[in-house]
């Protein structure tokens, strides 16, 4: 099997020399990749011949797939898998496979530190600092006591609402799937929006839940109430979300995902608005769950060439 990492996904030296070791002696070539592909025909070229591809958040479009004409199986180093043109894959029969839980606790710990960030105003404050200036106008709130709102009670969903309820919130839930969480109560869509100070969106992109949030939800909120994104940008329309801000329906936004990976364009509509605290989707980017997503790959590779196919999705 001829095995491509189109793009790096954060392995060691190490993971890389014992892994390509491995896998010649099973009969099996490796190729590497350092940097991200300039497009969609610069990915073409790196994974032509394979057999086996990784990539991470890099998107591979049906046309790639359709002119890889070896191509068995798609590795993905990411939780979600909508940038991948898994309708082609099933054409194909090829299989792919994800990093499933992989930073479910770096999302999870930077939604609160989100939260916290919001409602302390510390970016702000941190910035009046270094210009010489005083506390005036820093008057926070705490997130004890707090009704905190979660939107999609997956893993990291779930284990939002175990540290806001460590944190003494007080925390509700709507699911499309009817997941149980610890202390959470479950309300109905529109009372989530109604009744949360923070409310934390942890939802895949799906047909459903693209543009699911729109102005109509905006106006439901408390005029107080801070959004939270780091699921995906397509949920809530960044133009209905920059209006939200200011005309303002809500307090403020904390947002690290995009419609684009960053750097954003110059243009994009939250960097004009007040009240945001935006992340360049960092929400993963932890050493631990970066050391956790490479046994993940590496073991999906190994399932998968076992006749065992691991985190299989679609």
């Amino acid at each position: 099997m001829n095995i491509v990492f189109a793009e790096p996904i954060g392995l060691t030296l190490g993971e890389v020399q014992g892994f390509v070791a491995e896998m010649k002696n099973l009969g099996h070539s490796v190729t590497f990749f350092d940097n991200v592909p300039s497009g969609q025909d610069e990915l073409l070229k790196r994974v032509a011949k394979a057999d086996i591809i990784v990539v991470s958040n890099y998107a591979v479009s049906a046309s790639v797939i359709e002119n890889a004409p070896n191509l068995k199986f798609i590795d993905v180093a990411f939780t979600g898998v909508d940038h991948i043109a898994t309708a082609e894959c099933k054409k194909r029969s090829i299989q792919v496979s994800n990093a499933a839980g992989y930073s479910n606790q770096a999302v999870a710990e930077l939604t609160i530190a989100m939260a916290i960030d919001l409602l302390r105003k510390i970016t702000p404050a941190d910035a009046v600092t270094r210009s010489l200036g005083g506390r005036a106008g820093f008057l926070g709130q705490e997130l004890m006591g707090k009704t905190f709102g979660i939107m999609g009670l997956g893993q990291i969903g779930k284990r939002v609402a175990q540290l806001a309820s460590a944190f003494g919130c007080r925390v509700i839930a709507w699911t499309r799937t009817h997941s149980k969480g610890d202390n959470v109560e479950h309300v109905e869509f529109e009372q989530l929006f109604k009744q949360s100070d923070i409310l934390s969106i942890h939802l895949p992109l799906t047909p459903q839940t693209q543009n699911l949030i729109g102005i109509k939800e905006f106006e439901l909120m408390k005029p107080t109430a801070y959004l939270i994104n780091t699921a995906r940008a397509k949920i809530i329309d960044s133009h209905v979300l920059a209006d939200a801000l200011t005309k303002p329906l809500i307090a403020g936004a904390a947002v690290d995902i995009y419609e684009k990976e960053p750097p954003i364009d110059a243009d994009h509509p939250l960097l004009s608005v007040p009240n945001t605290l935006l992340l360049p989707h960092i929400g993963f980017a932890t050493h631990e769950a970066i050391a956790h997503r490479s046994k993940i790959v590496l073991d999906n590779i190994r399932q998968w060439l076992n006749g065992k196919p691991q985190n299989l999705v679609g």
